[in-house]
């Protein structure tokens, strides 16, 4: 909207240069933020390459030369260039007319359209052809997440084993939880029907929450986020637990 109601004004004081040398320009400009890109896109997988041997890196996994063409060729360009460009004042402090300025406004406006255009509408053709590797591998914070998860159920089944495995079935409820642990958590107002079970539940929050901080502390290179939600997801299922009815 900003764009189609400013370029016929930016077209009408254009002055001496014309519309299509005009274009020329901006066509000009796009393929060198086009390339920019592209150098920025690369200069950033040397230099991981490189740092990986020193440091610990966010991804040490090589995927190849395909993402950093992807990443170049995604940097489309929108409403943050379209602000900058409106930011440049209409006159300078002496008062004078800024230079240029509808010139600068007009390369703006062709460098979105084509990036927008040509790039969006090329970039998934561009997806195919590289053949990009999927990210559901061991690094992605869903696989992690899960791994997370199962180490902390065998934990948690081996604590509870050890203190109060002479009266486990004493707590049918808490045990028919801990079986879908595996698999998922659920509901825990339909299982602990009375104090005792609730209350070994509620022991049983606390030794993963202690663990989860342990695991965090241990291992520096670990997602905080994933450990985070698991966080977030034993207050949430202890806080309910507490305000249930039994």
């Amino acid at each position: 909207m900003m764009i189609g109601l400013d370029l016929p004004q930016i077209i009408a004081e254009l002055g001496d240069i014309s519309i299509s040398k005009a274009i020329g320009y901006g066509v000009l400009i796009t393929g060198v933020v086009i390339l920019v890109r592209f150098i920025s896109s690369y200069a950033a997988v040397i230099v991981t390459f490189i740092a990986r041997n020193f440091v610990t890196v966010a991804a040490s996994k090589n995927h190849g030369w395909g993402f950093p063409i992807f990443f170049g060729w995604s940097g489309m360009r929108g409403v943050i260039s379209l602000a900058a460009a409106l930011s440049i004042p209409v006159y300078l402090d002496n008062g004078e007319l800024f230079p240029q300025r509808s010139l600068i406004l007009f390369i703006t406006f062709i460098v979105i359209l084509l990036t927008l255009v040509v790039q969006g509408l090329t970039l998934p053709y561009l997806i195919k052809k590289l053949q990009l590797p999927s990210d559901d591998d061991d690094t992605s914070e869903e696989h992690v997440s899960s791994s997370i998860f199962r180490e902390m159920t065998s934990e948690t089944l081996d604590y509870l084993k050890d203190k109060h495995g002479d009266k486990m079935n004493d707590y049918p409820y808490v045990m028919t939880m801990v079986s879908k642990w595996e698999k998922k958590y659920d509901d825990v107002e339909n299982v602990c029907r009375n104090d005792s079970s609730k209350n070994l539940y509620i022991e049983l929050l606390e030794f993963q929450r202690q663990w989860l901080l342990r695991k965090n502390s241990e291992f520096k290179d670990l997602d905080e986020d994933v450990i985070k939600k698991h966080l977030m997801r034993l207050d949430l299922e202890e806080e309910r637990l507490k305000y249930s009815s039994f």
